[in-house]
């Protein structure tokens, strides 16, 4: 519980202080002020999960690396699944391999993800009247309880930030509600298929063991939150779309330039970097022109010399 309540006062602390910043240009009653807060929270985190997302990127450059020790391992111990686990984990530590790496950062996000979810879901509950309420995070700072009402009434589309496709018909507006809350799962969903669908199709070897795992995670990631989505707050949706988007463009970026070997992506590069360095054409030989022939001037004939003869 100590640990959910320093993340909450470290979520609910960075949205206050974005929407501090936009404030000042922006209506802070807004909803899209505290959007744009939100949003402001995913580039905070991801920057923080920078190092994480190399550390991911190294551990599955290795295990494409080791493929064919783990094939030798397979082979080698097939009838025997317990050697084989451990011959495995010895490679693993040999090559420095994490094979979960892949996972950090969803992992990691998953506490702060829960953290905004009790924020907004502490914002959705807010009534001055109740004195059993406490506020969520650092809205209970004497500082910041004034902004607590404000983000209850922030609305996008008439639509609260803390509404949910089921408690729709708990908000001003449950049409609304709904519509934007599907919306947002919609689009929650597809840019965590297209996310984990870039990495496999692009950065991974035909021939890797993990691919098959990894397909599984295709379809189970966006199955999970297309069906958790209902109950996701409107500001919750916000968060994961937008990290979403942060993460296909990471990937991409990382793809296109530093691409495991053996994959699609290497391919394409090392095509990109032929066409680069491609021999210039041979120059045209010029044509010479043949030499003017000089015109010897004819004989005059004996009449033609004799002078002053007349017509």
């Amino acid at each position: 519980m100590f640990i959910l309540d320093w993340l909450k006062n470290g979520v609910s602390w960075i949205l206050v202080q974005f929407h501090q910043a936009l404030s000042t240009f922006m209506d802070p009653a807004s909803g899209w002020t505290w959007a744009l807060s939100i949003v402001g929270l995913v580039i905070v985190i991801r920057i923080l999960l920078i190092p994480l997302f190399v550390k991911q990127i190294k551990s599955q450059r290795n295990l494409q690396l080791i493929q064919p020790q783990m094939k030798e391992i397979q082979k080698k111990f097939a009838g025997d699944r317990e050697r084989q686990s451990q011959e495995m984990m010895k490679l693993y530590r040999e090559t420095g391999t994490n094979p979960l790496a892949s996972c950090l950062p969803i992992l990691l996000q998953a506490p702060i993800f829960f953290a905004l979810f009790t924020v907004l879901q502490g914002i959705a509950m807010y009534n001055p009247n109740d004195p059993g309420y406490t506020p969520p995070g650092v809205f209970a700072w004497a500082q910041y309880q004034d902004l607590l009402p404000q983000a209850k009434n922030a609305e996008l589309f008439g639509v609260p930030i803390y509404g949910t496709f089921m408690n729709a018909d708990e908000t001003p507006m449950p049409t609304a509600t709904r519509i934007l809350a599907f919306i947002l799962i919609i689009a929650m969903t597809v840019t965590t298929f297209l996310t984990q669908r870039q990495l496999i199709v692009k950065n991974s070897a035909p021939d890797n063991p993990m691919v098959r795992q990894q397909k599984i995670l295709l379809y189970v990631f966006p199955l999970v939150f297309a069906i958790g989505g209902i109950n996701f707050p409107i500001g919750v949706l916000i968060y994961w779309f937008t990290t979403n988007l942060w993460s296909m463009g990471q990937q991409f970026w990382v793809i296109r330039n530093n691409p495991q070997p053996g994959t699609p992506a290497f391919t394409a590069k090392e095509a990109r970097r032929a066409r680069k360095v491609k021999t210039p054409p041979e120059p045209t030989p010029a044509i010479e022109e043949p030499a003017p022939v000089r015109k010897q001037p004819k004989k005059a004939t004996r009449s033609q010399r004799k002078p002053g003869k007349s017509a």
